[in-house]
């Protein structure tokens, strides 16, 4: 059964940094973008930041500067680390995988359970 599990979320003060890590396991060909979502005030998705097989990223413009997305292939972990955190980052991240679970087979979006991640002020 393949899984994401999220891991690193909490209570930090504004200014204060963290890091989310998510690791897939389970039978997997090949991750060909991870990344890290967070929800709107109308439930959907956002972007917070992804990056793709070959390394290239891309992130939401409220995040630009202070947040980094990286990743382990070896490991099949996506890390997010957060600077300089603001209240308005509080939210439940949400990892999120587009991958292969066999050589040549079709793409598939999974997902992770969220983290909380609150910033007070």
């Amino acid at each position: 059964q393949l899984q994401l599990v999220e891991s690193g979320g909490g209570l930090v003060q504004a200014g204060e940094s963290q890091r989310l890590s998510c690791a897939a396991s389970g039978s997997i060909s090949s991750i060909n973008v991870m990344g890290w979502y967070r929800q709107t005030r109308v439930q959907q998705r956002e972007l917070v930041a992804v990056i793709t097989s070959g390394g290239s990223t891309n992130y939401a413009d409220s995040v630009k500067g202070r947040f980094t997305i990286s990743k382990d292939n070896a490991k099949n972990t996506v890390y997010l680390q957060m600077n300089s955190l603001k209240p308005e980052d509080t939210n439940v991240y949400y990892c999120s995988a587009v991958l292969q679970r066999s050589p040549g087979g079709p793409e598939q979006r999974y997902w992770g359970q969220g983290t909380q991640v609150t910033v007070s002020s």
